[in-house]
């Protein structure tokens, strides 16, 4: 039986399919609703017609699943890998959804040798990813909502934006629903502020005396009274958007360092950081990182897809090391954390970064070499399975020896 591929285009409510022959005959498109029925007719199509492969451009998400669950073989195919074959199948210039599936077909059945076979994570690593990236998600639209509110403060009441260290603290919060507009506030007195931290249960280390004068020491605005009245308005609206917006974050913040705790495989990022509030960027390396060893055989492929090997360019004689734009932006990032932060306290980490910047590169570049540096100490322990031991790290102690 000749083997046959398929190349699945997905859209929102209907998919294209395209199943070619192994000597690349094009044997049947047709549409696939997104519904319940259309993907359980899929499947039973795929494997009515023995496809062997099914190349898609998106590695996750429900038709992934749902061919995965019924055991049929999927190669995700990266967007750049797509759109630089179009052109080995079209002089035109034209696309279509129909002809992005055929390609992907095609792909499958001739490149097989370029593209890996998706093999997916843990149901808990897949769980922690999801919480990881709904948190990252939130953080972002209550720092959007954090930089309006703080903009509409400067306009007409800068003393309420700088009274406490951050607009969005929960007791910043809660004094900006209390007096949202400079009248609200002016009978506010340093026994009435002291009374409203003891109800909402301040502890940070500001005597009243001092937030009253930060509140009374900053520049006042002039607004008419309409004016004030719609920005009285626009600062309620702003912190009922962002006040549980805050404690959402705090909730699943709060799961994540459970779910973290608890995979086995945990306790070898956990083992990186000297803060356990760093809980968060441990579990967002171990979930974009994953738990299948061997979709990084090398400690390259890892860098590489985390965004810290730059991509070479060569012709002839000239050689250049450009930023690499296609990776993991989530890994890239929590790597960038993981570099910044151990470089104040890891004498290898410092000595690493310091000598890059020596060398005259910046610090965006400097923190990528040295998360480069990290990431070859990460695939060993994630393919060890054994936590960050200093006493084991070589290059730390023959730096440690050679400094006495």
């Amino acid at each position: 039986m000749h083997e046959r591929t398929a190349g699945l285009d997905l859209a929102s409510e209907e998919h294209r399919l395209c199943v070619v022959e192994a000597d690349g005959r094009r044997l049947q498109e047709r549409r696939v609703v997104h519904s319940e029925e259309g993907l359980a007719a899929l499947v039973r199509h795929l494997r009515d017609l023995r496809v062997v492969h099914v190349a898609i451009e998106q590695p996750n998400g429900l038709v992934v699943d749902r061919l995965l669950d019924a055991d049929i073989a999927v190669v995700p195919v990266h967007p750049n890998q797509l759109a630089a074959a179009r052109e080995r199948y079209r002089a035109g210039g034209g696309k279509s959804d129909s002809f992005d599936a055929y390609v992907l077909a095609e792909l499958a059945r001739t490149d097989m040798h370029r593209l890996r076979l998706l093999e997916p994570d843990s149901d808990e690593t897949k769980a922690l990813r999801a919480l990881t990236r709904t948190r990252e998600d939130l953080v972002e639209q209550r720092v959007a909502l954090c930089n309006q509110l703080r903009a509409q403060l400067e306009t007409f009441w800068p003393g309420a934006a700088r009274i406490f260290a951050d607009v969005d603290s929960p007791i910043g919060l809660a004094f900006l629903e209390r007096y949202p507009s400079p009248a609200d506030a002016r009978s506010l007195g340093r026994k009435r502020l002291a009374g409203f931290l003891a109800r909402s249960g301040y502890c940070g280390r500001r005597s009243p005396d001092e937030l009253l004068d930060r509140l009374r020491s900053a520049p006042e605005g002039r607004t008419g009274e309409a004016e004030l009245e719609a920005r009285r308005a626009v600062v309620l609206a702003l912190v009922a958007a962002l006040k549980p917006l805050v404690e959402q974050i705090k909730l699943l913040t709060s799961q994540i360092a459970g779910a973290v705790r608890a995979h086995d495989d945990g306790r070898i990022f956990l083992s990186l950081f000297r803060d356990p509030k760093s809980v968060v960027t441990a579990a967002e390396l171990l979930a974009e990182i994953g738990d299948n060893r061997d979709r990084h055989p090398r400690s390259a492929s890892l860098e590489a897809i985390a965004g810290q090997a730059p991509v070479a360019v060569q012709s002839g004689k000239k050689k250049v090391a450009c930023f690499r734009w296609a990776c993991n932006k989530n890994l890239r990032a929590a790597v960038s954390v993981l570099a910044d932060s151990s470089r104040h306290h890891n004498p290898w980490a410092a000595d690493i970064y310091q000598r890059a910047r020596a060398r005259g590169h910046d610090h965006p570049h400097a923190i990528r070499i040295l998360g480069r540096a990290w990431l070859r100490v990460i695939w060993r322990m994630w393919q060890d399975g054994t936590p960050y031991d200093p006493v084991r790290h070589g290059s730390l102690n023959r730096l440690l020896e050679a400094g006495g």
